[in-house]
């Protein structure tokens, strides 16, 4: 049987589901919420017994199911459906995101994940465009990136990429032999050899900008190797400098999008974290990002640097407003 946690989300949508499908059979509500007809008809006696302060019969609300017929009344405050939290809507765009980002459903036609990701950025509201922001970056990519990556991939052909490079916000070239599209945490990936890098590299198709299919077979080297990404795509270096967060609950979301060695809670939603700067930029960007949401603890020649950077971005927006 399932507890009062799940009773009570269940209840409340029970009701506005009742409202808009009067006359509903109580065999046929029961499949919609996955229960019982003995579990329902337990849920309609509770709902029976609640309404507005008072308790008087006027005040409650009014539900039978003689016949197996489902007719509820005097409900109309809780009539309308439960909102979508800011997490909820947030998590549900990363997985659609990633659906409208797999090569397989790359042709799909119809516009029916973009409708919905827009119903769902709509129910966040600014809430969802914060967390979004948060996570990823504004470039004019390129709007044929993966159809020309699969054609690289499909006809084994060398890359030329126009990639945009966030840590040190520059666009360079790049040719690439490609070996695979990978998404990750809601985002897809070129996977290949990169003949400027002499490496593996991963490359996110929403920071590409350009994509030209070469007449050149491609040819990575025989070691290389697609890389583990189970874990994340980032991956620190045990020699980059470990840096000190404090973070209140808006910020929260750096533990989860970032590798942290030392993870503690501080009460009140906040956190302190420790996690590695692959360069001073990297967490500088990271730290002005974050705004009042969170704060460079150490080392303390980081933290002076992120304040100075603050203070000196603060007069140019006073001195341009």
């Amino acid at each position: 049987m399932s507890g009062s946690a799940d009773r009570l989300p269940r209840l409340l949508a029970l009701v506005p589901y009742l409202m808009s499908h009067p006359g509903a059979q109580v065999g046929e509500v029961a499949a919609v919420f996955g229960l019982s007809e003995k579990q329902l008809i337990d849920d309609l006696q509770l709902v029976w017994m609640c309404g507005l302060p008072g308790h008087t019969p006027g005040d409650l609300i009014d539900v039978s199911w003689d016949g197996g017929e489902i007719i509820i009344d005097n409900a109309d405050t809780i009539g309308r459906p439960l909102r979508l939290g800011i997490d909820e809507a947030s998590a549900l765009l990363v997985a659609l995101r990633m659906l409208a980002a797999t090569p397989e459903l790359a042709e799909v036609p119809g516009d029916a994940l973009p409708r919905v990701m827009a119903k769902l950025e709509r129910a966040a509201g600014e809430g969802a465009a914060t967390v979004s922001s948060q996570v990823a970056v504004d470039v004019d990519a390129a709007p044929d990136a993966l159809p020309r990556v699969r054609e690289g991939l499909t006809r084994r052909r060398r890359l030329s990429l126009r990639y945009y490079v966030q840590g040190r916000d520059e666009v360079t070239p790049r040719e690439v032999d490609p070996m695979r599209v990978v998404v990750v945490d809601g985002r897809a990936y070129l996977e290949g050899w990169c003949y400027r890098a002499e490496a593996m590299r991963l490359f996110r198709l929403d920071r590409v900008l350009g994509v030209d299919v070469l007449d050149v077979p491609a040819d990575p080297p025989a070691g290389a190797e697609p890389r583990d990404v189970t874990d994340g795509v980032f991956r620190p270096s045990p020699t980059d400098e470990l840096v000190e967060l404090e973070l209140s609950a808006a910020g929260r979301w750096v533990a989860e999008y970032y590798p942290c060695e030392r993870i503690t809670e501080l009460g009140e939603g906040r956190l302190r974290v420790a996690l590695r700067a692959r360069d001073e930029d990297w967490i500088l960007k990271l730290a002005l990002r974050l705004g009042d949401t969170g704060r460079v603890v150490s080392p303390p020649d980081m933290a002076e640097t992120v304040r100075r950077e603050a203070e000196r971005a603060l007069a140019l927006y006073a001195h341009r407003s």
